[in-house]
Order: C-alpha cells, then structure tokens, then sequence
C-alpha cells in the first residue's frame, strides 16, 4: 500500500495542506474518522465505494467529501490509484461557490460543483500520464482554474486558530465575546466557510486531539479530563460515535 504525502504549489498553499497519492493492490474495507477539513480525491484507476447500512454505494471517480461527524467506512477494489487534495479548514470556499455546510456528511461527485466539461477533460489527463508528479500537476491545473478571486474571512480563520489553540476545549460563548461578534452572524459566517458550526468542529478538533494522544501513557481517565469532558460516560459515547468503537478496544490496536 502506498500513502505518500505532497506538498502543493506555493499558489495553493494557502487552501490545500498537502496532496496524497494512494494506491492499493488489494481490495480493503478501511474506516475513514472526521477530519477538519474537505477532501478531493481523483480516482485515475480502480474504483470507489462508500458502505452505508450494509450496501455499497459506488462514487464518482472525481469526489468530495465534506466535513463529518461521524466515521465513514470506504472499500476499494484492488489496484486503486488516487490522487487526494486535503483543504485547510477554509481553503475549499476559494474554489466552490456552493456554501460549504451543504457538504456536511455528504460524498459528492465534483461535477455537481464544477464545470463538467473541465472535469471530464482533467480526468482525461490523468488517464494519460504516468507518473506521481505528472498527476500532481494534472490536478493542481484543475483547482487553480477553479479558483476564485475572493477575500479570505480573517474572523473566521482568526476563529479556526483559537479553537485549534485550545485543543477544541475553548466554549462557542467565550468565541463570540473574543472575536466581538454575535452568535448568529458568527455561526452562518462559520458554516459557509467550514462545513460545520463551531461546537461540531471544536468537537472535531478535541476528538483529534484525543487520537493523538490515545498511543501514549495516559490513562482514559487523564485523557477524559485533559480534554474537559464532563464524565467519562461522555467520553466513552462521543469517542464511539467517531470512530464506531469505544477508547479500549480502539487502544489495543494502535
């Protein structure tokens, strides 16, 4: 299995954190876990499907997944080959002028979002060339034709900072006192830029945080009550609707 991390171009830079190319010579039934940012993935071999209440649901070969809140389970049929674009937490609002919340939960086929024609053709491209750096480029191609010419919302990303800085523990009141906004505006400004409220993507980020620290000495008691939950009960429950486990099982395989 290959999972190669890319740095993009210094023009994407500021809406995408890095590229992967996966690929896979065996089918694999894999979880994926909330992440605080859209993915696009372009399939240029193999295929792709999402498995929902025991079926499987083929996606498109040229795909977006928005922010969600619980894991998803996706299975590849063997020799898949993917190029993958990971957005920072505002980049994906540059390139799409549908409102990112819509996105929530949802696997998309991108030519709901963009120019079918151009989608096609960029496909197309990938189909041909034969190295990583030539697919890289081929995609990179895409999004900067797509991207647009809008001004970056500094409260939002101001917003984003501080709830990252807080490890997603920081509360949405002490947010708006903070940032000097309202709960409303702040919320309907939020979610057309992220994907998500800001408690769901604080909740996101805390998880996170949770998983990076789960492989190491703490016991779940320290990491229920590093992380401000309430009780353990709540712990267990927000770390099972994640990742479809509970902390224990999930700890004896990492």
């Amino acid at each position: 299995m290959k999972f190669q991390k890319i740095i993009p171009s210094v023009q994407l830079r500021p809406y995408v954190k890095h590229f992967v190319v996966s690929e896979n010579t065996e089918a694999s039934a894999y979880k994926v876990f909330p992440s605080s940012g859209l993915v696009v993935g372009f399939q240029y071999r193999g295929s792709l499907s999402l498995l929902q209440n025991g079926e499987a649901n083929n996606l498109a070969t040229a795909g977006v997944t928005g922010i969600a809140d619980s894991y998803k389970v996706f299975s590849n049929a063997a020799g898949i080959g993917s190029i993958l674009a990971y957005f920072t937490e505002t980049g994906f609002a540059h390139f799409s002028s549908q409102p990112v919340h819509e996105l929530f939960n949802q696997s998309i086929s991108l030519d709901h979002l963009f120019d079918k024609s151009k989608l096609a053709e960029t496909e197309e491209k990938l189909s041909l060339v034969k190295t990583d750096g030539q697919r890289i480029q081929v995609v990179e191609r895409f999004l900067l034709s797509q991207l647009k010419d809008i001004q970056a919302d500094k409260l939002i990303i101001e917003a984003v900072k501080m709830i990252y800085d807080s490890r997603g523990t920081i509360r949405i009141r002490e947010l708006n006192e903070k940032l000097f906004i309202s709960q409303s505006p702040f919320e309907k400004r939020f979610r057309k830029l992220v994907g998500t409220t800001p408690k769901k993507f604080a909740s996101i980020v805390r998880f996170n945080t949770v998983l990076d620290n789960l492989g190491k000495v703490k016991s779940l008691t320290e990491l229920c009550y590093d992380n401000n939950f309430f009780d353990q009960a709540h712990f267990i429950k927000d770390f099972k609707q994640f990742t479809g486990d509970t902390p224990d099982n999930f700890k004896r395989w990492i």
